[in-house]
């Protein structure tokens, strides 16, 4: 699958009984990104994250940088969190990338385990319209960022606008919040002040703004 699992994540998928999964564009990894993980990783007492880069995403409009440099990044974002895993099963997907074929492939990987699905607060706003998100609720205890994050954190994973459809009463009683620090850093406010060749200090790490600025990423072309 090429997960790439880091030396010291090498314990087996039975002894994994806590999983979450965290996608997203990565476009690029932030800080808020790494503040939810960690945030997971502390109050639901995860044995194992898996980061996963999204490959084709249907909810889209823009083109997202190719998907070697996200994957990179996200490496470098996580590269102190022994338990997270940066899975490339998306972006090596044909096809659109469902967060509810990614959570039955894990599902069977790890049979033994309870997976929690890790989402920013907009994304929360918009499950109404994932694809087969009762699927999702059935296989995932979904996890979210509090509400009092700002949502511009989280604006580069979903470009939907808030769907009018409402959850099952069910599903709404199974979403979890995640305490989390008011972080209100932007994917899209960084590839902006990229584009311009801005420092990008405090917005992302030290690694990732040199390997934004040695890969020329986010540049007009």
């Amino acid at each position: 699958m090429g997960l790439n699992l880091p030396l010291n994540a090498t314990s087996s998928p039975e002894a994994v009984q806590r999983l979450g999964v965290f996608g997203g564009s990565f476009d690029p990894p932030h800080p808020a990104h790494v503040a939810l993980v960690e945030s997971a990783l502390d109050q639901l007492c995860l044995d194992r994250v898996h980061v996963v880069p999204t490959g084709q995403a249907w909810h889209k409009t823009r083109a997202l940088t190719d998907a070697r440099h996200r994957v990179a990044m996200a490496r470098l974002a996580f590269a102190h969190c022994p338990q997270v895993v940066v899975d490339e099963r998306e972006v090596r997907r044909a096809g659109p990338s469902y967060t509810v074929d990614t959570l039955k492939a894990l599902q069977s990987e790890y049979p033994q385990a309870q997976i929690y699905l890790l989402l920013g607060d907009d994304q929360r706003r918009s499950l109404p319209a994932w694809h087969q998100i009762d699927e999702i609720g059935r296989i995932a205890i979904i996890c979210a960022a509090g509400r009092d994050v700002a949502v511009r954190a989280w604006n580069e994973n979903l470009d939907l606008p808030a769907s009018p459809a409402k959850l099952t009463d069910t599903l709404q009683a199974r979403i979890l919040t995640l305490n989390m620090p008011l972080m209100p850093h932007s994917a899209t406010d960084i590839r902006v002040q990229a584009a311009q060749e801005q420092t990008l200090t405090g917005l992302v790490t030290p690694a990732i703004e040199r390997y934004i600025h040695d890969h020329h990423l986010y540049r007009p072309l």
